[in-house]
């Protein structure tokens, strides 16, 4: 019988070559990270068949891959954080990353309050960290491409410790910044370890400068133990040449309280996708998104719900807001277990499509194998109202004006779920900016 040769794309042949040049000078297991190059190598970058990647045909949108990035040195390092960021004002202690290496000398690695640990994962990775048998502790996030090759090709990040019963008063941030000539692709990996009864909020940044070119896969890890309360906001503000792809996997003990935000008006492609399971009864979960895009820009934000135990609470809602050329796409599901019973779990899509050429994708899922239950989801997407338009001009307002206010009620109604008065007022002022450059 003939064997078969799959064709490869320049994209995959050029990560490939990449890997095998690599992974002999990156830290950690060279066993573990073959294991997760092979994962990819044996499917290729997903494209419009598999299902899961159905309206983000990868293969298609990455063309090449782009070289990683090396570290960069202090002089540089100095000139790209001249900008505080989107955070800067926010009181926290910071993590840096720039290319995808941590910056140490700008970071509070050594002014962190009592009970947070941070370890970078270089670090951790050389020592053999006791924490990282902790990866992958979500399954259903291990067989996913984008995840398997951030595995394989993990250049830096950090390894985050939360004692037991300690509440970290001030927010953790970690600020990833981009910038540079030609193109360069990024792979951080962050774990997040809460203990029993541990209380963050940890704060994502992703800043890229106009003009750069590079392909990012970031992944944050969370494994939450009983009584865990972790509130994450994440806002992507990427490059408009960037292709960005970000996993969040979560999973959660008994009465984790666990609330998640990502505000999206970057990246000229991007993929946000979250696993998260239920490991323990009575915990609760709130994730949510505000999507603002433009020209041709495509933004994808695919969601994983694994309700495995009974008496637990998720509520999904997403907002999209789609001008000129632009594509958006939510893909969710809720998955409920035969034993899960008593699961109260809610998604909701809604999309407001500002031009003719806009695009919006809706998959809503659930799949229930419990008979006590109360689930539900919704998509709607449509323009602005009419009436409310002309109720609002009526009343002398411009039409600019008019549809800026009610383009902020619609995306508000996610970004209030912030739950932090600083941020939610920061995030506001990103929405207004959006707006405002919109004319």
């Amino acid at each position: 019988m003939a064997e078969i040769t799959p064709i490869r794309t320049a994209a995959e042949t050029g990560l490939v070559e990449h890997f095998a040049s690599a992974k002999h000078r990156l830290p950690g297991d060279p066993g573990l990270r073959d294991a997760a190059f092979a994962r990819f190598a044996e499917r290729g970058l997903p494209h419009r068949r598999v299902e899961e990647w159905k309206y983000t045909d990868l293969r298609n949108l990455m063309r090449t891959a782009a070289p990683f990035a090396a570290p960069p040195d202090e002089g540089f390092v100095a000139e790209t954080l001249q900008d505080a960021g989107p955070f800067g004002n926010v009181e926290a202690s910071r993590v840096t990353f720039v290319n995808g290496f941590l910056a140490r000398d700008r970071s509070d690695l050594g002014r962190l309050p009592s009970g947070l640990d941070i370890v970078p994962l270089t670090d951790a990775l050389s020592s053999g960290h006791a924490l990282l048998t902790r990866v992958g502790a979500v399954e259903g996030a291990r067989d996913n491409v984008a995840y398997a090759l951030n595995a394989a090709f993990m250049s830096d990040g950090a390894v985050i410790w939360v004692a037991a019963g300690t509440t970290v008063e001030q927010p953790l941030h970690l600020r990833f910044v981009s910038a540079g000539e030609g193109p360069f692709a990024t792979a951080t990996r962050v774990l997040l370890v809460l203990e029993e009864g541990a209380s963050l909020t940890l704060l994502e940044t992703h800043e890229g400068s106009d003009g750069t070119v590079y392909q990012a896969n970031d992944v944050v890890e969370v494994v939450a133990s009983d009584k865990a309360s972790l509130n994450h906001v994440r806002f992507n503000g990427e490059s408009r040449q960037a292709l960005a792809l970000s996993t969040l996997t979560a999973k959660l003990g008994t009465g984790v309280s666990f609330r998640s935000l990502n505000v999206v008006t970057g990246a000229e492609v991007s993929r946000h996708q979250v696993f998260l399971t239920f490991a323990g009864e009575n915990s609760t979960v709130s994730i949510n998104g505000a999507n603002m895009l433009k020209t041709r820009q495509h933004a994808d934000t695919t969601l994983l719900v694994d309700h495995a135990t009974p008496h637990c609470d998720s509520r999904e809602l997403f907002k999209t807001v789609v001008d000129d050329d632009a594509t958006g796409v939510f893909q969710g599901k809720i998955i409920v277990r035969p034993d899960a019973q008593k699961v109260d779990g809610r998604m909701m899509s809604g999309c407001l499509l500002l031009s003719d050429g806009g695009t919006m994708y809706n998959k809503p899922e659930l799949e229930i194998f419990a008979d006590d239950v109360q689930c539900a989801h919704g998509a709607t997407c449509g323009q602005l109202d009419e009436n409310l338009l002309f109720y609002l001009k009526s009343r002398g307002l411009p039409q600019a004006e008019a549809e800026r206010l009610l383009v902020q009620a619609f995306v508000g109604e996610a970004v209030e779920t912030v739950g932090v008065d600083t941020l939610h007022d920061i995030l506001v002022e990103i929405v207004e900016d959006w707006l405002r450059a919109r004319g």
